[in-house]
C-alpha cells in the first residue's frame, strides 16, 4: 500500500520560513508528478504548487509564486516546498499528492494523497 507522508509543518512568525517535505513509500516517486495543496479552517482545499516528474516544470498559485519554491530530489524520493516570507493567511493544513502524467491543479486528479501537516503563521 502506498503511503504519502508530509512533514515539516509548525508554528512560525510572519515573515519566517518553513520547508515542507513529501515522501512516499512503496512508490517510485520519480515517475510521478506531485502537487501541494492546503486547506484553511472553513475553506475548501486549494492548489498551491506542483512539479512534474523530472522537476523541470513547476506551477504555482499566484499568491505564492514569489515566496514558495517546489523542488524534488528523486534520489531521496522526496518533494519539497520551501516557503519564505510567510503570512498569517498561509495558515492551513498542507497536503501533498502524487499522480502519473503531468501535474494538475485539481486535487481529485491525484492518485495518492497524504494526511497533511499543519502550518500556523502568527502575526
Amino acid at each position: 500500500q502506498v503511503h504519502v507522508v508530509e512533514s515539516g509543518g509548525g508554528l512560525v512568525q510572519a515573515g519566517g520560513s518553513l520547508r515542507l517535505s513529501c515522501a512516499a513509500s512503496e512508490l517510485a516517486f520519480s515517475a510521478y508528478a506531485v502537487g501541494w495543496f492546503r486547506q484553511a479552517p472553513g475553506q475548501e482545499r486549494e492548489f498551491v504548487a506542483a512539479i512534474n516528474w523530472s522537476g523541470g516544470t513547476t506551477y504555482y498559485k499566484d499568491s505564492v509564486n514569489d515566496r514558495f519554491t517546489i523542488s524534488r530530489d528523486n534520489a531521496k524520493n522526496t518533494v519539497y516546498l520551501q516557503m519564505n516570507s510567510l503570512k498569517p493567511e498561509d495558515t492551513a493544513v498542507y497536503y501533498c499528492a502524487a499522480r502519473g502524467y503531468s501535474p494538475s491543479q485539481n486535487w481529485d486528479d491525484y492518485y495518492y494523497g497524504g494526511q497533511g501537516t499543519q502550518v500556523t503563521v502568527s502575526s
